[in-house]
């Protein structure tokens, strides 16, 4: 029993060497390596550029009032759709004291110089129908007194004129009502009733009362890096996309390329410019921030690969292709136009060929 213990052990400790020297020389053999393979694919390849920007009404204007005073009644709200010549806002007038002052003035001096006047001629008109003066002499105090009532009527006037802002022989016509300029929608408006607003002129820009934008005809604009600005022209196209809107693309025309760059963050910048062609079933309101693609280069249906898959040497590009079951050879190829992921192929490939893409771990 003991013979057979001892020969049972020693069957163990050798079976156990074996096994580890079987395991260690297993361990000791490379894996082989297995690369995985692709190829290459018909698609359309678009080299383009990003700008960065907003959609923006391409007139749009600031209502100012034509004389200075008090917001009495606002006729519109913000987003109402209006005309040329539809009533914005009302202006109640608060006269300058002095201008006042030396107004009233003029009225009453014309009164007196009127009074005069009438006197003068209604002795003159006697004295020449009973035929003592002549008709010179007569003429010249008649010209006198019509002239004094013009006088008082142009001083009345511009009485009227500094209290109210308009004359009874202006009729509708008057300063104090303030319309539109266009037809558009009113995108804002910055005063409230009761506001103090100041005419527009030499001096100053004067107040905004309303702001008026043609909604129906929108632009894109946006900025580009000097880097991307020498590549693009007017004319190009532009496919927007617009933040506020998911899934949707629209189709802009770039119009104009500012000749002077401005200083952001560093980085030199030129404006661009571009006609946005809307869609009917959707609003775009005046603001939206966009990004706009613009195409620099193009081709519709062509062989093209992933550029990770090329290879190069000096000034060759190549890829390597399988022969046989994980036997690859190289092959020169000519590429073309690069959208950054996948390039054009020109020659040297074909659909079938497989291409050697990147080791698989076994």
């Amino acid at each position: 029993m003991k013979t057979f213990f001892k020969i049972f052990i020693l069957v163990v400790i050798i079976g156990g060497f074996i096994f580890t020297i079987y395991f260690l020389y297993n361990k000791s053999q490379a894996k082989p390596v297995v690369f995985d393979t692709a190829t290459p694919i018909v698609t359309n390849i678009v080299k383009k550029t990003v700008a960065t920007g907003s959609v923006v009404p391409r007139k749009e204007i600031e209502i100012k009032p034509k004389v200075s005073g008090i917001i009495e009644d606002l006729y519109v709200e913000e987003g109402k759709t209006i005309h040329k010549g539809d009533l914005i806002a009302k202006i109640r007038i608060i006269p300058d004291m002095v201008n006042l002052n030396n107004a009233e003035s003029r009225v009453n001096r014309a009164k007196i110089s009127l009074d005069n006047s009438e006197r003068n001629y209604d002795r003159q008109k006697g004295l020449y129908e009973q035929k003592v003066t002549s008709k010179t002499d007569y003429e010249t105090f008649e010209l006198q007194f019509k002239n004094a009532q013009e006088e008082l009527i142009a001083a009345e006037n511009n009485l009227e004129l500094i209290k109210k802002g308009q004359t009874k022989k202006a009729g509708e016509a008057t300063n104090t009502l303030i319309s539109s300029t266009i037809d558009g929608m009113i995108l804002d408006i910055p005063v409230e009733i009761g506001n103090s607003v100041i005419e527009s002129n030499t001096f100053n820009d004067g107040t905004t009362v309303a702001v008026v934008a043609d909604m129906g005809e929108m632009i894109f604009e946006g900025k580009v890096d000097e880097s991307e600005v020498g590549k693009i022209k007017e004319g190009m196209d532009l496919i927007l996309t617009v933040g506020a809107i998911n899934d949707v693309s629209f189709h802009a025309i770039l119009e104009n390329i500012s000749p002077k760059g401005v200083v952001e963050n560093g980085a030199i910048q030129f404006e661009i410019k571009a006609a946005v062609d809307l869609i009917d079933t959707l609003f775009i309101r005046a603001g939206y921030s966009a990004n706009a693609d613009i195409v620099l280069d193009k081709r519709d249906s062509v062989l093209a690969i992933s550029e990770a898959l090329l290879q190069f040497e000096k000034d060759s590009a190549f890829v390597e292709i399988e022969t046989a079951p994980q036997t690859f050879e190289k092959k020169y190829i000519q590429t073309g136009l690069s959208d950054g992921i996948n390039i054009e192929i020109k020659s040297g490939l074909t659909k079938d060929d497989k291409i050697k893409k990147s080791q698989i771990d076994k």
